[in-house]
């Protein structure tokens, strides 16, 4: 795990010529799948270990905090109703994927006394990026709410992978929050409309201004922000320059890079009690 705080994210900048790619190089510019040649391999364990552990760790699941089929949200309760928890926002670019195949990821600081909830949300087509964005805030406050009968009443780490780091950069602000963990995050929509991931979101010139984190005001409240050093290009770039936006408002976070980690081998940094993600959150929370 390399500190990069220093880092700048000018040269790393894959869009210069954005305009002169085609349409295929632009789709292969955010494409984690082909990029990875083991991706497939690598969710098929991700979803059988989940699968093993919600049926044996102690949890409440498919609790719904909205009225909407995806609106659950899975709680690992940790015997210390007051311990940090960790709220973690599942990725696949808004339209793919569901809280339940994320649920290996409660091993690493369920290890250290943390609760762990995952919360669901809908998916593009069926739903707006800017619906997507609202239900998250609505599970916090579900969580604000209802947490403690749940057993889950101390500080929030909020951590997201892929689109849900992104989802993480939108919600930082929100009062339950204590600090957030942005992992291989997107967090400029702009590009995205000109990939084929827009024939499901649809993303209007609103949504790419109102919901792109560097286009938005910094909020002040630390987040650190990790991605992998095998990543594509793009999503290195993006996590770069949100760190360096955030440094020149004096935003309190860090930035690393995890040596070796692709966009799907990252994950194990945050399910092994020893990982890097692992202790980043641990130090997030004040451990």
């Amino acid at each position: 795990m390399t500190d990069i705080s220093g880092a700048k994210a000018g040269p790393l900048d894959p869009r210069t010529k954005w305009g002169a790619l085609s349409q295929a190089e632009r789709d292969a510019a955010y494409d984690n799948n082909a990029a990875v040649k083991d991706s497939a391999a690598l969710i098929a364990e991700r979803n059988e270990a989940s699968k093993t552990l919600r049926a044996s760790r102690k949890s409440f699941l498919d609790v719904a905090y909205g009225d909407r089929e995806r609106t659950k949200i899975d709680l690992y309760p940790a015997a210390d109703s007051a311990a940090p928890c960790l709220v973690f926002l599942h990725g696949g670019y808004w339209q793919r994927n569901s809280r339940d195949v994320f649920a290996m990821l409660v091993e690493g600081v369920a290890a250290h006394g943390w609760s762990v909830a995952i919360p669901g949300y809908s998916l593009a087509p069926e739903a707006s990026l800017t619906e997507i964005v609202s239900e998250i805030s609505h599970a916090l406050d579900w969580l604000a709410g209802h947490g403690e009968s749940y057993g889950v009443s101390g500080p929030i780490v909020l951590s997201g992978w892929s689109a849900g780091a992104h989802l993480v950069a939108m919600a930082l602000d929100h009062p339950r929050v204590a600090a957030g963990l942005a992992i291989s995050g997107v967090y400029d929509l702009a590009p995205i409309r000109d990939t084929g991931l827009n024939n499901a979101l649809k993303l209007t010139d609103q949504e790419v201004e109102k919901l792109s984190p560097l286009r938005l005001p910094v909020v002040h409240k630390r987040l650190d922000i990790v991605y992998g050093a095998a990543e594509l290009p793009a999503l290195v770039f993006d996590s770069i320059h949100l760190h360096e936006v955030r440094a020149a408002a004096n935003a309190p976070g860090a930035i690393f890079a995890i040596e070796g980690a692709n966009h799907f081998s990252i994950l194990g940094e945050l399910r092994r009690p020893d990982g890097a993600l692992v202790e980043i959150a641990r130090k997030l929370a004040g451990q």
